[in-house]
């Protein structure tokens, strides 16, 4: 099983707005509430490919309530726990010209609560793969994602982190499985302006000497590069047609990548997997199908 982590999932309140314009009033012209958190659109996907997949996380108020009724339409086995203060996080993403967001904060987390999630996370078997992705609200330490793989060491699970800034290199010397940075965020990791491929290739490499096992770049129009634990080079420029949502394509090729890895047991295949998804969800309103998926797999 691939389980999954939203530690601050959310509503997504998705607005397309021709020629939208700040300070004046603006019109829909068409609108979609979605699940959202990363964890939660990895598990989306998995669910789609036909992978075996459960989410954990919190939710809050009647916004949480929407949240576990919209999954459960997705047809996603999930165990979010109840959060006593706040409400699940909403986050508008309004659609023009160009695409702006506005994410909300999302509940305040209990140490109780806390415990609860670790508790539901001990059940684990070594066997199983644990996806930890998103934002962590700012009731939680930082360091969060580095308590749980620190709790759960000895059971060997194949740990994917898939976040930013210190909270990614708080697990790195934990040695997590897979880590998924995109361009900028390799940028703001290292504090550089990456010019080419082959600086890619030497930050990417950085990260692996820091603990990482294998480092997946997501580059956008531009594809994806996967370092992997044999120091092989996999990439790919990017697969499907006109971009229409960006948002889940990078959370889509870290489920198509895992749903690859278990059938294949193998990198380039993993790689591959993981490139269409994303990029089947880059073309698609939502998170891609699996026929989507396996359309784009076909043309490689």
């Amino acid at each position: 099983m691939i389980a999954t982590v939203s530690l601050n999932p959310s509503l997504d309140y998705i607005a397309q707005v021709k020629n939208f314009t700040i300070g004046s009033l603006n019109r829909t012209e068409k609108e979609l509430i979605l699940p959202g958190g990363k964890g939660t659109n990895v598990s989306i996907v998995l669910k789609n490919l036909g992978s075996p997949t459960k989410a954990f996380g919190f939710c809050a108020g009647f916004t949480g309530e929407e949240f576990k009724r919209l999954l459960r339409e997705e047809g996603v086995d999930s165990s979010f726990i109840t959060v006593k203060e706040g409400m699940t996080r909403i986050n508008i993403k309004i659609q023009g010209e160009k695409e702006t967001e506005v994410n909300g904060m999302g509940p305040l987390i209990a140490p109780v609560e806390i415990e609860s999630l670790f508790d539901q996370l001990d059940l684990l078997q070594p066997e199983d793969i644990l996806v930890l992705a998103g934002s962590i609200p700012t009731t939680l330490p930082s360091h969060i994602y580095k308590d749980i793989m620190v709790r759960l060491k000895d059971k060997h699970i194949k740990v994917v982190v898939d976040t930013t800034k210190e909270r990614l290199l708080h697990v790195l010397p934990l040695h997590p499985f897979l880590i998924k940075p995109n361009i900028v965020e390799l940028e703001e990791l290292f504090e550089i302006s990456i010019k080419n491929e082959e600086e890619i290739i030497t930050y990417a490499k950085k990260l692996q000497d820091m603990g990482a096992v294998n480092v997946l770049i997501s580059r956008g129009k531009d594809g994806a590069l996967l370092i992997d634990e044999h120091q092989t080079i996999h990439k790919a420029p990017a697969v499907g047609g006109k971009v229409v949502n960006s948002v889940g394509a990078g959370d889509s090729m870290v489920a198509g990548f895992l749903h690859g890895y278990l059938m294949h047991q193998e990198y380039e295949e993993a790689f591959k997997m993981g490139l269409c998804a994303g990029g089947a969800s880059a073309c698609s309103t939502y998170l891609a199908t699996k026929e989507e998926i396996e359309k784009l797999y076909q043309t490689l």
